[in-house]
């Protein structure tokens, strides 16, 4: 089976510092998968705010949702490691984009890179919608 890789950009658009939290470790005494991806989450509520936009409107029901995730684990983090998270988005398109996001320690070191595709979408009527042009351009830069 080939393993997932996931190609990040020369430059990215935001970035963001978490810390890794007593109740993000796994029995191996080191990140969970699943508080990663919690991780990631909380990364890109920041980065659509930085652009103008919010997962979900709660006035509007208008937002977006995850299509996919792929993960591909670099190294270990463990409690009180603080993690550099940049972003960007590309594969940009009519209903969405992907957010790609590098995610190293205080040291450097790289723990994963990741990918989310988000796809534009009205969970009143639960339908894609279209991006507008000027999200377009403020995710392109």
């Amino acid at each position: 089976m080939p393993r997932v890789k996931v190609n990040l950009p020369e430059t990215f658009l935001f970035s963001v510092v978490l810390p890794v939290r007593i109740t993000d470790l796994n029995y191996g005494a080191h990140l969970g998968n699943d508080s990663l991806l919690g991780i990631l989450h909380e990364a890109r509520v920041q980065f659509l705010q930085h652009v103008g936009q919010s997962e979900v409107d709660r006035t509007t029901g208008q937002g977006y949702i995850m299509a996919d995730v792929a993960i591909e684990y670099k190294g270990e983090a463990f409690y009180g490691d603080v993690l550099h998270i940049q972003m960007a988005a590309n594969d940009l398109h009519p209903y969405g984009f992907d957010v790609v996001y590098s995610v190293v320690n205080q040291d450097n070191r790289e723990v994963a890179r990741a990918k989310t595709g988000m796809l534009r979408f009205d969970y009143n009527t639960r339908k894609l919608l279209r991006l507008s042009e000027e999200v377009m351009a403020r995710l392109s830069v």
